[in-house]
């Protein structure tokens, strides 16, 4: 029975891979593999092209582990370096940290609609704009609703995943590496980044993976707040489209067969690299448990 419900699951992987494909064929005969390279998004047409919203995928999915990344790595470290002998205080903070990922993602879109976008607007988009704007990524118009504002709620939803993840490498560091450091006269801060963060690097690095896993494949938050346009610029403070928000908003809109596949196929992309970086990740994570074990 429980080798029969593993068997299901690789089963239920490639029964959602043969269906996308199915649905993407009619799209995949027409355009093959210009389909990735097409900057043209036109129904009324029948002209399609994933580039904008391979784009825009890769541009949010970066921003929100540019801003996520160090702020997960410092919940991490300061939870298991700098509380470990509060354990309490350290267990609330994490329970805390972890509640983030039981929040719906349309609520963080909501919130993202009504307070973030206009306090990013007015504090963050108009001073980089008025004081930076001569470098291309901030010379917009700030309007709120951004691939800036989009790569800042995917920020605070991977951080949950991130952390975790973190802690759990940083606990299993050996103690003696950190003897060592310390029997060697070095600080905090020379046993966290030379002894500590050095020897959990491809731990840490799978976490990365799997929160821009999560990343990739966000739709609700993004679709609310990315403000849905199909451009490719080097501007923060452009509306744009992700390849999980187009699905998200123009499926219950397609007119023909072609453009039903065409959403299909981008449908298919997404599959296929959010499987890649989750294997990557899970790879990294267990030759990190691995070299832990046999070093020990």
């Amino acid at each position: 029975m429980v080798a029969a419900a593993a068997v299901g699951i690789v089963v239920l992987m490639g029964a959602l891979a043969y269906e996308l494909f199915l649905g993407s064929k009619v799209s995949l005969d027409k355009y093959g593999l210009s389909f990735l390279l097409g900057t043209t998004w036109d129904p009324a047409h029948n002209v399609y092209g994933a580039l904008p919203y391979i784009y825009g995928t890769v541009l949010t999915s970066a921003l929100s582990l540019l801003i996520g990344l160090p702020v997960s790595i410092g919940v991490a470290v300061f939870l298991v370096e700098k509380l470990k002998r509060r354990q309490n205080e350290a267990h609330i903070i994490g329970t805390t940290v972890e509640l983030l990922a039981a929040v719906p993602s349309v609520i963080y879109g909501l919130w993202g609609l009504f307070v973030l976008s206009p306090l990013l607007k007015a504090y963050v988009e108009r001073p980089l704009h008025n004081y930076v704007g001569f470098i291309p990524t901030f010379s917009g118009t700030p309007f709120g609703l951004d691939f800036f504002t989009a790569g800042v709620i995917l920020a605070i939803m991977i951080i949950p995943t991130v952390s975790a993840i973190s802690r759990s490498v940083l606990n299993a560091v050996p103690n003696s590496q950190r003897e060592a450091m310390y029997a060697i006269g070095a600080t905090d801060w020379e046993v966290i980044t030379k002894g500590i963060l050095p020897y959990a690097r491809s731990g840490l690095f799978g976490a990365t993976i799997l929160g821009l896993g999560r990343a990739v494949g966000e739709t609700m938050a993004v679709t609310m707040v990315i403000g849905n346009s199909t451009r490719i610029t080097a501007d923060l403070f452009s509306p744009g489209y992700t390849l999980a928000s187009a699905i998200a908003n123009q499926f219950s809109e397609t007119s023909s067969p072609l453009s039903s596949a065409a959403l299909i196929e981008l449908g298919l992309i997404l599959f296929f690299v959010a499987l890649a970086i989750n294997i990557f990740a899970r790879s990294l994570l267990w030759r990190m448990s691995r070299m832990t074990k046999v070093r020990v």
